[in-house]
C-alpha cells in the first residue's frame, strides 16, 4: 500500500452538487485535524475511502452501489484500507445496507456525517463555520447550497422521505460563505437547492420567498462575476428574481428548472401543483421579462397515465418551446412513494426507451439549430481548463458538468478562470467553438 506522511483519506461523490457540497465540507473537516484528503473517484490507492452516496432514482442508486462494490474489492486486495459510507442511499436504507454490505465499516447518513471524523481520530475539527469547505475543483467555480430538503411530495420522488421538510439557511450566513470563496477566487456562483422557488419561506412570517433578496446581496460581494441558478419549482415561481436576471450583469440569465411534462393528466399524477396552461404562461413571462435568458429543464417519460397522445403532446411541447437546455429520463419506480402505491408501473420498460430516444433527438436538432444561431456572436465565457487543442470554457449560459461548454482556440495564453470575451466560430448540437477577441 502507498504510504503517505499523513492520514489519507479519498473522498468519493454520487450523484449531484449537492452532495458535492456536503463532500467538500467533511474534506475541510478531515485537513483541520491534519488529515489528508483526495477526490478520485476513478482510483483506490491507498488509504481509506469515504463514498458519498446518491438515492435519487434507480440508475444513480445502482451506480452507488457499484461504487461501494468496487471499494469492497479494492479493500480485499490490499489497496485500500477502511471504507465509510454517507450520503442520500444510506440514509434511505439505514437497515437493510449494512446487512448486504458487511465490507463497510461504517454507516452515515444525510445529515450524521461529520462524525465520520470521529472514526479517524480523536481530536475535534477546528472551530469553524459550518459552510467551511475544501473546494474539489479549481476554486474560480464553487457551488451553494441554500436550503436541504423539500415540501412538495411528488408524486414520482423519494428525496422528501430521506431529507425531510425544506430548511433554508439564513441570507447572512450564505453571503458569509460567498464572501469567503470571492476572497479565495472563486468568481463564479451556482446557486443550488432541491427547490429554489421556496427559499426563505421558512423563514419569513408571511411565507415570501427570499430569493432575489438572496441573489442581489451575492451579486454585491466583490469578486463574484457569474451568478446561476438550479433547480426552481414551476409552482410559487418568485418572479421578483427575474428583474434581477435582466438588469443586473452578474446574474446570468440561465434558470434551470423542472418541469417533467406538459400533459393536465401526467401533472395531475404527478402531483406538480401546476397544469399544462399554467406552465406555459410562466415560460412566457419569464421569456419576456428576461430576453434571451437560456432556460434548462428535465423532463420525464413513461410516467403512469402517459399514453401516446400524453407523450405526443410533451413532443409537440418541446418543439413548441425550444429549450435551450433539456434533458429527460424514464419513470423509474421508487419504493414508498406516492405513485409506488397509488399507480401501476405498466409502462413497458422498451416503450419508456423508445419514447425517450425520440425526445432527446428532437432536442438534439434544436439544440444544433439554436447553437448555429450562436456563430459570430461575442460572449463572455470562463475558462475551466485546457487540454491539447482548446481551453475549455463555459458561457454565461453553461453551469459546470451539466450544460456543453465552449472550446476556445489557443491563440493567446489564458488561464483557469479568466473570463474572457469569445466569438463563436463553429456550432455542434452541444457544443462550441470559438477564439478569444479583444
Amino acid at each position: 500500500m502507498e504510504q503517505h506522511s499523513a492520514p489519507r483519506v479519498n473522498v468519493i461523490t454520487m450523484g449531484c452538487a449537492k452532495n458535492l457540497v456536503d463532500s467538500e465540507r467533511l474534506a475541510h473537516m478531515f485537513r483541520s485535524v491534519g488529515i489528508d484528503v483526495v477526490f478520485d473517484a476513478d482510483g483506490f490507492t491507498g488509504g481509506d475511502v469515504v463514498i458519498n452516496t446518491c438515492g435519487f432514482i434507480g440508475d444513480a442508486k445502482e451506480e452507488s452501489v457499484e461504487m461501494i462494490l468496487n471499494a469492497a474489492a479494492a479493500k480485499e486486495a490490499g489497496g485500500i484500507g477502511r471504507i465509510f459510507v454517507m450520503g442520500c442511499l444510506s440514509e434511505r436504507y439505514r437497515k437493510e445496507l449494512p446487512e448486504e454490505l458487511p465490507e463497510v465499516d461504517g454507516w452515515y447518513g444525510k445529515f450524521d456525517w461529520p462524525d465520520i471524523v470521529k472514526a479517524f481520530t480523536a481530536q475535534t475539527p477546528c472551530d469553524s463555520p459550518g459552510w467551511e469547505r475544501e473546494l474539489s475543483k479549481a476554486p474560480h467555480s464553487a457551488y451553494v447550497k441554500i436550503a436541504e430538503g423539500c415540501n412538495r411530495f411528488c408524486a414520482y420522488c423519494a428525496i422528501p422521505l430521506f431529507t425531510g421538510r425544506y430548511h433554508s439557511r439564513p441570507v447572512a450566513e450564505i453571503i458569509d460563505e460567498v464572501r469567503a470563496l470571492a476572497a479565495r477566487g472563486t468568481k463564479d456562483f451556482n446557486v443550488i437547492a432541491q427547490d429554489l422557488s421556496d427559499y426563505g419561506r421558512d423563514l419569513t412570517p408571511g411565507r415570501k420567498s427570499l430569493l432575489a433578496t438572496l441573489v442581489g446581496e451575492m451579486a454585491a460581494v466583490p469578486g463574484v462575476e457569474m451568478i446561476r441558478l438550479h433547480y426552481a419549482y414551476p409552482a410559487d415561481f418568485p418572479y421578483d428574481i427575474l428583474p434581477l436576471m435582466a438588469e443586473n450583469p452578474k446574474v446570468c440569465a440561465y434558470l434551470d428548472i423542472a418541469l417533467q411534462h406538459i400533459s393536465d393528466k401526467v401533472l395531475d399524477n404527478m402531483r406538480r401543483h401546476i397544469d399544462g396552461s399554467a406552465t406555459r404562461e410562466l415560460l412566457a413571462r419569464i421569456r419576456r421579462e428576461v430576453p434571451g435568458i437560456h432556460i434548462r429543464t428535465t423532463l420525464m417519460v413513461g410516467f403512469p397515465g402517459e399514453g401516446e397522445a400524453e407523450f405526443e403532446e410533451l413532443c409537440e411541447f418541446v418543439r413548441e418551446q425550444r429549450f435551450e437546455r433539456m434533458g429527460a429520463f424514464a419513470y423509474c419506480e421508487e419504493d414508498d412513494t406516492y405513485a409506488a402505491r397509488k399507480f401501476e408501473d405498466s409502462i413497458p420498460e422498451e416503450v419508456k426507451q423508445a419514447r425517450l430516444d425520440k425526445l432527446m433527438a428532437i432536442q438534439q436538432e434544436i439544440s444544433l439549430e439554436l447553437n448555429e444561431a450562436k456563430v459570430g456572436r461575442v460572449m463572455k465565457a470562463i475558462i475551466d481548463s485546457e487540454n491539447d487543442d482548446y481551453y475549455l470554457g463555459r458561457t454565461e449560459y453553461d453551469s459546470p458538468e451539466v450544460d456543453p461548454g465552449v472550446l476556445v482556440a489557443k491563440t493567446r495564453k489564458l488561464n483557469p478562470g479568466d473570463i474572457v470575451n469569445v466569438r463563436i466560430t463553429e456550432a455542434a448540437p452541444y457544443d462550441l467553438y470559438a477564439e478569444p477577441v479583444d
